[in-house]
């Protein structure tokens, strides 16, 4: 393979084996723990703009399949690894991680000391960076490139990923990896079958399909849907879904869930749809200083001190200091950081989490929120 160089914006400059597609981007670099799952990671919409570096060092064995994908295609921006398999040994495998990311036009680069640029991100926070596999690339042009990048604070990155129209989700829910692994609590007799709306900032096809295995119609709804026209469907339940970027740049989708948080409907928030209830609420949203990435991330449940293991996908959290004096109760806090993973409101059937409880990839830890959030659509049905 052709030499890559990866370049950071505070002048450190790493030379590699390119693979995936012969191009340069420009992207956040984030670095992210979790032991497997890459193809989940890497076609999580909640990536967007972001390049990700895998601390696991071995990458590529498993290869692609036609299963495990979040979004119809790969939605980072570059991929670091320390190792890329030469061979793929996986009974699902239809091809290589580098083909794929060669058809989807992203980058990678190998051969890099990964664990340096892990301390490096841990010691100084989150960077902008370059990478370029092209055979004339400069590694000052590079360097140059990611201090010029204006970055994702304050911007939009949901209206590159979200739906255009409303979509019924018609997935794999009867699916047997769905049946028997998804479901931990079985779904009750419902008096009708409950629709349940998800608002899309990024979806995860987990999250939809877990969604649904509880027996709820899913419709997915654009990040703008306005929530005059989402209420007018009489939905027993909203999900707001995960999603990329900064939640200070999506003022309009703080207005839509500051007015479904008016209604009496049950709503769960995840990740960024967590951020959202946060900023509807009056609060506030700041930027951790290397973000939370991976499979393995402790929280604890205050309400019963029972720790969970997370899979995390973020760099900003809701300050829970700026939420003083609105009815709301802290469920969950990070046990790396302290910073916050889950509230609930204490005068509306609304809750949210930070983590991702889908785990895709991940640990299934959180499954029980699906059961507690279909648990408030029952309390709506039954008379």
């Amino acid at each position: 393979m052709a030499e890559a160089i990866l370049a950071l914006e505070n002048n450190l400059v790493f030379r590699g084996q390119g693979f995936g597609a012969q191009t340069q981007a420009v992207f956040e670099l984030v670095f992210n723990t979790s032991m497997t799952g890459y193809q989940e990671i890497l076609t999580d919409p909640s990536y967007r703009g972001q390049g990700v570096l895998f601390t696991t060092p071995h990458i590529g064995n498993v290869g692609i399949n036609l299963e495990d994908y979040e979004a119809a295609a790969p939605q980072v921006s570059a991929l670091v690894v320390r190792a890329l398999s030469p061979q793929v040994s996986n009974w699902r495998a239809q091809g290589t991680l580098h083909d794929w990311l060669g058809r989807h036009g992203i980058p990678g680069i190998s051969g890099v000391d990964t664990r340096a640029i892990t301390h490096r991100l841990r010691a100084g926070g989150t960077v902008k960076a370059a990478l370029s596999t092209l055979p004339d690339a400069s590694a000052p042009a590079l360097v140059e490139q990611a201090r010029r990048w204006s970055g994702l604070d304050g911007l939009d990155m949901v209206c590159a990923v979200t739906l255009r129209q409303p979509e019924e989700w018609c997935g794999d829910a009867a699916d047997p990896w769905v049946a028997n692994d998804l479901l931990v609590f079985s779904p009750p007799a419902w008096p009708r079958r409950p629709l349940v709306l998800v608002y899309d900032y990024g979806v995860k096809r987990n999250m939809a399909r877990h969604v649904a295995a509880w027996g709820a119609q899913v419709v997915v709804l654009p990040a703008d849907y306005p929530a005059e026209q989402a209420l007018a469907y009489h939905p027993d339940g909203i999900l707001l879904s995960n999603g990329p970027g900064d939640p200070a740049g999506l003022p309009y989708a703080v207005e839509i869930v500051g007015r479904l948080l008016e209604s009496e409907v049950p709503i769960f928030g995840i990740c960024l749809g967590h951020q959202l209830i946060g900023r509807a609420l009056g609060g506030e949203t700041r930027r951790l200083k290397f973000g939370h990435h991976g499979g393995n991330h402790p929280v604890q449940d205050l309400r019963n001190k029972k720790v969970l293991i997370t899979a995390q996908n973020h760099n900003y959290v809701v300050d829970l200091a700026t939420l003083k004096g609105v009815p709301v109760e802290a469920t969950h806090l990070s046990l790396n950081d302290g910073s916050l993973e889950g509230m609930r409101l204490l005068d509306r059937p609304v809750f949210s989490v930070q983590f991702h409880p889908e785990a895709a990839p991940g640990p299934h830890d959180a499954h029980g929120l699906f059961a507690a959030f279909f648990d408030l659509i029952l309390q709506r049905l039954t008379p």
